[in-house]
């Protein structure tokens, strides 16, 4: 049965740091892809970055190239998503998908219709 399951959010201030952790069971090879999306109260949700485990191929939105930084943990079967120098406008409900998927285009990769399990959801909250 699959299961995906955050951990990690909370409040920091402007500039801080967070980890965020995502536990995969159910997917039981590497031909698949998880992502995070966040979603601000009266917006879209939006894909932030995901990562292809077979290849370890990464994948950013433009809004959090050079600050965010996605990984996965094959032993573990979890991702990562380190956030740093955090901006009031990073705040929201953050959420963890993932997908089996042999090969997605970058667009498609950072796409919420692409994944096909989520989890419940983690509040990051960065405050000015």
């Amino acid at each position: 049965q699959v299961q995906v399951v955050e951990s990690g959010g909370g409040s920091v201030q402007a500039g801080g740091s967070l980890r965020l952790s995502c536990a995969a069971s159910g997917y039981s090879n590497s031909s698949y892809y998880m992502g995070w999306f966040r979603q601000a109260p009266g917006q879209e949700r939006e894909g932030v970055a995901s990562i292809y485990v077979y290849s370890d191929t990464k994948y950013y939105a433009d809004s959090v190239k050079g600050r965010f930084t996605i990984s996965h943990d094959y032993t573990k079967n979890t991702v990562y998503l380190q956030m740093n120098s955090l901006k009031p406008e990073d705040t929201a409900m953050y959420y963890c998908a993932a997908t089996y998927s042999r090969w997605l285009t970058s667009t498609k990769a950072l796409a919420q219709y692409s994944y096909k399990d989520w989890g419940q959801g983690t509040q990051v909250t960065v405050s000015s």
